[in-house]
């Protein structure tokens, strides 16, 4: 059960950092600095792939 509790706090703690990069990506591209916009988008693309296995792991979990 604790496990549960975990992957279900962290896909959501992900989400929460996904959008914050992203947001701060806007920011950064309007500063002129497109390069580290890109970066911390690509930094977004990758916490959702991690957050995609988790959610398969609570899944599976979820299937016992």
């Amino acid at each position: 059960e604790k496990l549960k509790l975990l992957l279900d706090y962290w896909i959501e703690h992900n989400k929460e950092h996904s959008q914050e990069f992203i947001d701060w990506a806007d920011k950064a591209k309007l500063m002129g600095e497109g390069k580290i916009a890109r970066e911390l988008l690509h930094a977004a693309r990758e916490m959702d792939k991690a957050s995609k296995i988790l959610s398969q792991s609570l899944q599976k979990l979820r299937e016992v």
